[in-house]
């Protein structure tokens, strides 16, 4: 899991002496610092949004809209039962050290990702594969132990690129891909630089050099921006600014969607959030717009369930808990909590936790409920909410695209134990027909909403602010990346 977080990524231009030259050297500053670059192993989202699709990839991966496209596979045969997979590889494809990538690689990094001592952050993504067989340098053939329908796009996740053995040791530190940009430099706390890959076995990028910079704070964000010492900043961290940034002719400002399902997470095994009276009372005492206006300058797309609204498989359960205090305070009541309670809520560092916390807070305490706040960084979050689950309330958004199967997971964090859940998360496994898994999905999302698991807040926005002539930045999040493969300053 990617520890939830919130991404930005900036880029900063050479300006060339005479004006004249096309530049083909970005800056690109992200909020975050990747604290390794071993997808493989890391958890952190922002080891994708500096590697992925740059210096990693994949099997497969995913395209700017969130498709499953080629990726070292070129093309795949899935056999009639649904459980042999046998992909066909690119030709002539080296790691940037030179040694040449084939289905010995593939094969490695996907026993080495599905292995008893594993650190892979996302395991579960390789757990129904039950052998691996390499048939000729450029195929291999990966067998299932059950249908499953996400096969391939789970193939796509930042947690599956191949890597090679020989990398292993150092790959924390000296990421070794088959990318179309190779690392060159990390300055620990500063940036990260990356060259084009001149033997990249696919279409070459534009971009000679990208140099990723770590701005976190949102006002040293905003002069790096308007000083133009970078050129892009995805995931600008202060929204309050972006009207300022789309009134200058210097700048653009692209407003996306993420896979961020922000949520106000209940301890569900907690008293008094063991009662579903309680969780109900909970999500009708809260006003999401008024969150997404004051915490988010309006950017976030307000959800009723664990699940992306731009995804066509989303169903509108908002509904399940419209803003009702009066509603609220009667279910307090019913559950024989008339008088309120008081609970813990937990916040990280992400603007959207504390500056949403404080308004969630004044919202619970006008139906009786009062919360103690302690601002948490990553670590401390990591440990105290997620690992040793000591927390009554907290807010964070959950960034791994298509994720409501942490539902089925009744030692994840919010610590939620329904088998009929369970048993629909099992049956879409099973199920490659899209109108079979539509529905499935549908009985999913609807099933947590209606147990009120967590209160369902909204879809985490992602702004970018580039200079104006830069095109082919991805829009959307549909995962962690700043891919800059299709960027190029446009002239």
């Amino acid at each position: 899991m990617h520890h939830f977080k919130r991404l930005a990524a900036s880029t900063a231009v050479v300006l060339c002496a005479s004006g004249a030259l096309a530049q083909d050297s970005i800056t690109v500053a992200i909020q975050l610092e990747p604290p390794n670059l071993d997808p493989t192993s890391g958890a952190a989202q922002a080891i994708d949004s500096v590697l992925y699709a740059n210096v990693f990839e994949g099997l497969t991966r995913f395209d700017a809209d969130g498709a499953i496209i080629r990726g070292l596979a070129q093309s795949w045969d899935i056999s009639q039962d649904g459980l042999t997979y046998t992909f066909n590889l690119a030709a002539g494809v080296t790691f940037h050290d030179g040694t040449t990538m084939d289905a010995e690689d593939v094969k490695f990094s996907l026993d080495r990702a599905r292995a008893e001592d594993s650190t892979n952050a996302q395991k579960a993504l390789f757990a129904d594969i039950a052998d691996v067989t390499v048939i000729d340098p450029l195929k291999l053939q990966v067998t299932l132990s059950k249908p499953n329908g996400m096969f391939l796009f789970n193939m796509a996740w930042g947690d599956a690129v191949i890597v090679a053995p020989e990398s292993i040791d150092t790959i924390a530190t000296n990421p070794i891909g088959t990318g179309p940009f190779a690392f060159a430099n990390w300055v620990q706390g500063d940036r990260l630089e990356l060259a084009r890959n001149d033997s990249y076995w696919g279409a070459a990028p534009a971009l000679e050099t990208a140099t990723f910079r770590f701005i976190s704070d949102p006002t040293a964000a905003f002069a790096a921006m308007m000083a133009e010492d970078v050129d892009v900043f995805v995931g600008f961290p202060a929204p309050e600014n972006l009207p300022q940034f789309a009134a200058d002719p210097r700048f653009q400002v692209l407003n996306g969607n993420t896979e961020g399902e922000t949520i106000l997470a209940m301890n569900n095994q907690r008293e008094p959030f063991d009662n579903p009276l309680v969780r109900r009372a909970v999500t009708h005492a809260i006003d999401r717009q008024a969150i997404i206006d004051g915490a988010m300058f309006g950017q976030g797309t307000p959800i009723g369930t664990h699940f992306a609204p731009h995804n066509p498989d989303y169903v509108d359960l908002l509904a399940n808990s419209q803003f009702d205090p009066e509603l609220s305070r009667s279910l307090l009541a019913e559950a024989g909590l008339a008088d309120g309670f008081t609970t813990t809520l937990k916040l990280p560092p992400p603007s959207y936790a504390r500056r949403g916390g404080e308004i969630i807070a004044s919202q619970l305490r006008a139906v009786g409920i009062e919360t103690e706040i302690t601002n948490l960084e990553w670590a401390q979050w990591i440990e105290e909410v997620f690992t040793n689950k000591d927390f009554g309330l907290s807010i964070v958004s959950h960034t791994e695209p298509m994720d409501i199967n942490i539902y089925a997971n009744p030692g994840y964090y919010f610590q939620y134990d329904n088998a009929d859940f369970r048993a629909v998360l099992d049956e879409l496994n099973a199920t490659t027909d899209p109108a079979g898994r539509s529905a499935l999905l549908a009985q999913a999302q609807t099933i947590i909403s209606e147990d009120y698991v967590n209160a369902y807040l909204f879809q985490l926005g992602v702004a970018t602010v580039a200079r104006a002539e830069i095109t082919g930045l991805w829009v959307n999040q549909p995962t962690a990346a700043v891919d800059l493969t299709g960027v190029s300053w446009g002239n």
